[in-house]
């Protein structure tokens, strides 16, 4: 059942798409839609739907598979799709993989067991049991910062020796350990950011591009920085990351995705509403977020 690994490396800038709700909590489909359509044509590589950002924990599982299945649909082969499959139940996590299978995605995204905190072992064996039992490839997403576990360097390089692991979202703002893995993974494994900030430096140590939060508001000036920066000129890139570091900061001042849905209804595409336990951004740090999309070119002052 093991996906061979992807002949085409995953690259580029992808957007960890947030997922909006209507006024009673339901999956706006229509937003969600629009949402997709714009990033295409604001040129990012690939989106994400289903992941943290998105509020994947709250999304029961027939949500889940539709979320997964509309920006597949809105998608229609334009970009890769990579879909949110993670849990901290390993045979959960072997069953939604199963399911999102039909959903025409092209990769899942399986982000490292949460509150478990299995040791580095215990990692290995999760992922196994995933990709022996889909069919897609699989990127892992090391995010210590929300899984309270990190997956280390030598980990992550006997992991990208599995065929139907294809790269990993790095998250763990450990640049050392970022690069190490650059430094000896094989052939086809791609190295993503996980951090915004830290995009342009992980792509200079070799890295294959970033799945991006920030992008949901910003995607054309992201993949343009990632894109120069692939292309070897760091001049310009540069100039992009300076514009943008008022809004990556901003975009986690409170936790993700409060800001960045704040930064999507103030430019009118998104409605305002989170699933509990997570609510609307603070309202005193809404100026903070309105002044860095200024200075992003996203909104007009």
């Amino acid at each position: 059942m093991t996906a061979p690994r992807s002949a085409k490396l995953l690259t580029g800038c992808g957007t960890a798409l947030v997922t909006p709700f209507l006024p009673d909590g339901a999956v706006d489909e229509r937003a969600l839609r629009a949402l997709v359509d714009w990033q295409i044509a604001e040129s990012i590589d690939f989106v994400v739907p289903c992941g943290s950002t998105g509020e994947a924990a709250t999304l029961t599982v027939d949500e889940h598979l539709r979320v997964v299945e509309i920006v597949v649909e809105q998608a229609a082969g334009r970009v890769p799709v990579v879909a949110g499959a993670g849990s901290n139940d390993t045979r959960r996590a072997v069953a939604v993989s199963q399911m999102l299978a039909s959903s025409g995605a092209s990769h899942l995204l399986h982000v490292a067991p949460m509150y478990n905190k299995p040791p580095q072992r215990g990692l290995l064996a999760h992922f196994r049991a995933i990709v022996e039992a889909v069919g897609l490839p699989v990127i892992v997403y090391n995010v210590p910062g929300r899984t309270a576990v990190n997956i280390e360097a030598a980990t992550t390089l006997a992991l990208a020796e599995l065929p139907g692991i294809a790269g990993i979202k790095e998250a763990s703002g450990d640049l050392a350990q970022i690069t190490e893995i650059i430094r000896a993974r094989p052939t086809g494994f791609a190295v993503l950011s996980g951090d915004d900030a830290l995009t342009l430096a992980v792509i200079a140590a070799g890295g294959d591009g970033v799945i991006s939060v920030t992008s949901n508001a910003t995607p054309r000036r992201m993949r343009d920085l990632v894109a120069l920066a692939r292309a070897g000129d760091f001049a310009r890139a540069r100039e992009i990351h300076l514009a943008l570091t008022p809004w990556m900061r901003a975009a986690f001042v409170e936790t993700n995705p409060l800001p960045v849905k704040a930064a999507l209804h103030l430019m009118g595409k998104v409605g305002p509403t989170h699933r509990l336990p997570l609510v609307p951004l603070a309202e005193e740090l809404l100026a903070t977020v309105r002044s860095s999309l200024v200075a992003a070119g996203a909104l007009s002052a």
